[in-house]
């Protein structure tokens, strides 16, 4: 079972490099969507992702319109503040993308509007408090598919 995590224009290396280290150990592979908000040899994302960051599978693509045509023929969802179904209702399968906006202001309406089906949301209870920091939703989500497929 391998999922794939897709970072689209990050923007906080350690954050990428937390990330990096969560997909080694949960078995995924890791999709980097340039504009990146740091340089890929940047010594932070290396320090977050430790020693491990060589054992990595990582695809890195130069633009969002890359992204979708090397990996056209993939099964995708979304994760935003803005979707209307949440993340304990994907339909987690062998090979799924699971797609992440950028820290600052999440993926762009672009995507939001382009796919509303595939959009979820990882709920929040307070008011006080627009979204989650990406490392820790992208962990929510992806061990969630683990103990979904794998227990």
């Amino acid at each position: 079972m391998a999922y794939n995590i897709v970072l689209i224009e990050p923007e906080i290396p350690t954050n990428t490099g937390n990330i990096g280290r969560l997909s080694l150990a949960s078995g995924s592979n890791l999709h980097l969507v340039k504009p990146f908000g740091f340089e890929i040899t940047d010594a932070r994302l290396k320090r977050a992702g430790l020693d491990y960051w060589q054992h990595l599978s990582v695809h890195i693509y130069e633009n969002i319109e890359e992204f979708y045509v090397k990996n056209s023929d993939k099964k995708m969802v979304y994760l935003s503040s803005h979707g209307n179904k949440t993340y304990d209702e994907i339909p987690f399968e062998d090979d799924l993308f699971i797609i992440f906006g950028k820290e600052s202001v999440g993926l762009s309406k672009n995507i939001t509007d382009k796919y509303p089906e595939d959009l979820y949301t990882i709920p929040m209870f307070s008011e006080h408090i627009r979204s989650l920091n990406l490392a820790n939703a992208v962990a929510i989500v992806v061990f969630e598919g683990i103990r979904r497929l794998k227990f």
